[in-house]
């Protein structure tokens, strides 16, 4: 396929539904209703290229039509699924597990109805950690409970395994991600005005580069207020349990949870990033705003997703996967921390694998055209040598 090659691309909406029962709604509106789970998502045809490939991307709660690299590949000719979980937009109340199964009927229908005979998982950003999670559990079905304890059906639903792995511009977890980025210095979780000065990141008094006894420090706060939270939740969850009663479940708040010094010291993991800004803007900003990663959430959905109980641990899922993977690491991510493609291409256990680094991208590659470009060709490249593309 040539690397210049561009094609007219046409858009299907997809709509798959599965039974599953719950024994309370996680979601607001139809979805999940009467034990039913219903999935959106956008297939991107080539018009006038059939394959025996499909290509997935998908993430635990955005929707991933919009972004660039799935729309670029399609135009050079890939068949490609853009999957929204049940939780699509929303990850107040996500469950991994249940995720997985999501991405699982979308696996199945991809083989089964389209009639695809292979399929390459692509996990960009969350999107990774989510992937790993679901070829490891394909692969080694073992995981039987959510970290909160309830039952979920991962080895019933006998996933298909995928035939190829992608990751790309992607972090370990979504777990490890806000270890990485919450706020120390909060002293009161229900008052984020109460803070400890000696760890606050944007305390005016402190500037960059920062000393490595202040990082030390900074770091091992962050580990300890990610434990309290956690057993927080646990202990209320247990009150719950032990009342008997008809609440099930808890929404809570967790304030300022954008405070990476990466994010503001070149000095620290050094890269291309950008420095004094983030994805999402200006750290500080980010930091109490609406938007922060695990702003809102559950009980059950902070064990599942932001604790270290998590079981979509992308380090330790790849030790679990077989088949071949690319990893791709953007040397200007403004999301993703340095470390952490290469801590989950390490770990894989697959004796095909291969890792580049694509220099001066950021993470989404907008405004990078030529960038975009050589990650499509990088991707093609890649599965065209191992039989994954038509």
């Amino acid at each position: 396929m040539s690397a210049a090659a561009t094609v007219e691309v046409q858009p299907e909406w997809v709509h798959l539904q599965y039974a599953q029962a719950q024994t309370f709604r996680e979601v607001y509106g139809f979805a999940g209703q009467h034990g039913v789970v219903h999935l959106e998502g956008v297939r991107y045809v080539p018009r006038g290229r059939p394959s025996r490939t499909l290509l997935i991307y998908m993430h635990p709660a955005s929707t991933l039509q919009l972004l660039p690299m799935p729309r670029a590949m399609a135009q050079r000719g890939f068949h490609v699924l853009c999957a929204g979980s049940r939780y699509a937009r929303n990850d107040s109340a996500l469950i991994m597990e249940n995720v997985v199964l999501d991405l699982g009927a979308y696996v199945r229908h991809a083989k089964e109805v389209w009639g695809y005979e292979k399929v390459v998982l692509v996990g960009w950003s969350g999107g990774g950690s989510l992937a790993l999670f679901y070829q490891s559990q394909a692969e080694r079905p073992c995981v039987t409970h959510t970290p909160a304890g309830d039952p979920c059906a991962i080895v019933e639903a006998r996933l298909l395994p995928a035939d190829g792995f992608i990751l790309q511009a992607a972090h370990v977890s979504r777990a490890e991600l806000l270890a990485d980025w919450i706020d120390p210095s909060v002293l009161d979780e229900n008052d984020p005005d109460r803070r400890d000065p000696e760890l606050d990141l944007y305390h005016p008094d402190r500037k960059p580069p920062y000393d490595d006894a202040f990082i030390a420090r900074f770091r091992a706060a962050q580990r300890e207020r990610i434990r309290r939270r956690t057993d927080w939740v646990l202990e209320v969850l247990d009150t719950l349990r032990r009342r008997g009663g008809l609440e099930k479940e808890r929404g809570f708040v967790t304030h300022r949870t954008m405070a990476e010094p990466r994010f503001l010291d070149a000095r620290l993991d050094p890269n291309d990033r950008p420095i004094g800004t983030c994805f999402l803007g200006d750290p500080q900003t980010v930091n109490n705003g609406p938007v922060g990663i695990a702003r809102f959430s559950t009980l059950r959905a902070w064990l599942s997703q932001w604790s270290p109980l998590t079981n979509a641990h992308g380090e330790r899922c790849a030790r679990d996967i077989s088949v071949p993977m690319l990893a791709i690491e953007h040397s200007a991510d403004d999301a993703v921390p340095q470390p952490h493609t290469q801590r989950v291409f390490d770990a894989a256990g697959s004796r095909d694998k291969t890792m580049t680094v694509l220099r001066g991208a950021t993470h989404y590659c907008v405004g990078q055209p030529e960038l975009l470009a050589q990650a499509v060709d990088l991707c093609a490249g890649w599965m065209a040598e191992r039989g994954l593309a038509d």
